[in-house]
C-alpha cells in the first residue's frame, strides 16, 4: 500500500503557534484536537456511506441526530458525537457500539481480560509478545473504564415487546463481607422482533424465589418492556408467580431437555433405551393430544417401576404443554433453554480458573465484556426467522407493536 503523505504546508498551518511540547501533546494540545476532529469526520463519512447504501436498497433511511460519547484515547478523553439514523441500522466501524476506547494497547488489555486472563497473565503475555512492561495498576485502570459502560448498559432502555425470553442462572464464588460465597448470577436473554438475540441484563442474588424474580422482571418493565410473548426457563422456583404479577399474558415454557434429563437420572442402564424411546414419543408428539396419549402409554408400560417419572411429567404438564400448540420452527426455539445455556457455558469457562472474585464489581466487569463479545457475533437473525416471525404474528398479532405486524 502506498504511504499517505501530508504536504508540509498543511502541517505548518496545523502547527500554527503550537511550538511547545505542551501545546502539541498537552491535555488540550494539537494531537488531542486533531484526533477528535478526525474521529468525528470519519464517523460522519461512515454515516454518509451507510445512508447511500440504505437508499440503494430501498429502505429510505435518514439521519436522526446524534448521541454524545466520551472517547478514551492515548491523547486523553475526547467528546464526540456519534450520528444516528431513523431505523437504528447504523453500526460505526471506527468506534463500534459500546466501545469507548481508541487505542491499541487498551484494546489488547481488554481483549485478554475478557478472555479470562488474570492481571499477572496479561502482564506476562504483553511482555513476551510486545516487550511492553505494564503494571497491575494500568490493567486495573483500563478495565475500570468498563464500569461506566456497565452502568449505562444496565440502565439502557429496552424494546417494548420481546418474542422470547430465555432465563437461566449460574453460580460463581465471590468474596462478600470477608467470606467466599456461592452467588447466583441470573441472565436474561431476549429475542427481539427483528430476530436478534440480546442479553437484557445480569443480576446477582443470594437465593432465588418469587420476590427475587418479581424484582428482576419489574426492572425490565421499568426499562421499557411492556410485553413478552413466551418465557423459557428451567423450572425456576417462584418464577410462575413472578411472571403472573408482572407480565400476566406471557406463556411460560419449561425446558423439555431438562425435564428429560431429570427423568433419565433415575433410570438404570437396563431400562435406559426403553425409557428414552418412551419419553421421545411424548416430547416429539405433533400435538398436545398426541403428547397426552404418549404419556398415558408410557405410564401403562413403565408406571409401576417409574411412578416418580410419570408424577414429574404430570405435575409439570401446564409448563410442558405450551410448545405443542406451535408449529415446528417456533417450537424448535422455545422447547429448550439451550440458547442461554450455551452462553452461560461461555461465562463458566471464563470464570472457572479464577477460583473466586474479590468483589462483585470485578466479576461483573468480566461478565459484561463477555456479553459485549457475544453480541458482536449476534448480528444476524436466527435461522428461519422469516417463517418464525410469521408464526409469531399469527399467534400474537393482536399484541404486536405498531409497525411490526
Amino acid at each position: 500500500m502506498k504511504k499517505t503523505e501530508i504536504r508540509p504546508e498543511i502541517l505548518d498551518e496545523l502547527l500554527g503557534e503550537a511550538k511547545t511540547q505542551e501545546a502539541i501533546f498537552g491535555p488540550d494540545g494539537l494531537i488531542k484536537t486533531l484526533t477528535g476532529a478526525l474521529v468525528q469526520r470519519v464517523l460522519n463519512a461512515e454515516m454518509d456511506v451507510h445512508l447511500e447504501q440504505q437508499q440503494a436498497q430501498g429502505f429510505g433511511n435518514r439521519r436522526n441526530g446524534h448521541s454524545t460519547k466520551n472517547l478514551q484515547t492515548d491523547a486523553g478523553t475526547i467528546p464526540i458525537e456519534v450520528p444516528r439514523d431513523r431505523q437504528a441500522r447504523f453500526e460505526p466501524l471506527l468506534v463500534p457500539k459500546h466501545q469507548r476506547r481508541l487505542g491499541c494497547l487498551n484494546d489488547k488489555i481488554l481483549a485478554l481480560y475478557s478472555a479470562g486472563m488474570s492481571t499477572r497473565q496479561i502482564q506476562d503475555h504483553l511482555m513476551q509478545l510486545y516487550n511492553v512492561p505494564i503494571s497491575p495498576e494500568l490493567v486495573s485502570r483500563v478495565t475500570d473504564v468498563v464500569v461506566e459502560e456497565l452502568t449505562q448498559w444496565r440502565q439502557r432502555p429496552l424494546d417494548s415487546v420481546y418474542a422470547v425470553l430465555w432465563i437461566d442462572a449460574l453460580f460463581i464464588k465471590v468474596r462478600d463481607q470477608g467470606a467466599v460465597q456461592n452467588k447466583a448470577v441470573y441472565v436474561v436473554l431476549g429475542l427481539d422482533l427483528q430476530g436478534r438475540r440480546n442479553v437484557l441484563g445480569l443480576w446477582m442474588e443470594n437465593n432465588e424465589g418469587a420476590k427475587c424474580w418479581t424484582r428482576i422482571l419489574s426492572e425490565l418493565q421499568q426499562r421499557g418492556v411492556r410485553d413478552v410473548f413466551i418465557v423459557c426457563c428451567d423450572g425456576l422456583k417462584g418464577f410462575s408467580q413472578a411472571i403472573a404479577a408482572v407480565f400476566s399474558k406471557s406463556i411460560i415454557q419449561t425446558c423439555l431437555v431438562h425435564q428429560v434429563r431429570h427423568s433419565l437420572s433415575m433410570v438404570p442402564r437396563k431400562d435406559y433405551k426403553g425409557i428414552v424411546e418412551g419419553l421421545r414419543s411424548i416430547y416429539q408428539a405433533v400435538s398436545e393430544e398426541a403428547a397426552k396419549e404418549a404419556l398415558m402409554a408410557f405410564e401403562a408400560k413403565w408406571g409401576a417401576s417409574y411412578a416418580v417419572i410419570v408424577k414429574s411429567w404430570k405435575a409439570n404438564w401446564e409448563l410442558i404443554r405450551p410448545c405443542f400448540s406451535f408449529p415446528h420452527q417456533l417450537r424448535r426455539i422455545i422447547y429448550t433453554t439451550n440458547p442461554i445455556e450455551s452462553f452461560n457455558a461461555q461465562l463458566r469457562r471464563l470464570t472457572a480458573n479464577k477460583g473466586h472474585f474479590p468483589t462483585e464489581e470485578s466479576l461483573f466487569k468480566l461478565l459484561y465484556l463477555a456479553v459485549r463479545n457475544a453480541e458482536r457475533k449476534w448480528t444476524q437473525q436466527i435461522a428461519s426467522w422469516r417463517e418464525i416471525f410469521l408464526q409469531i404474528n399469527i399467534f400474537f398479532g393482536d399484541r404486536m407493536p405498531s409497525g411490526n405486524g
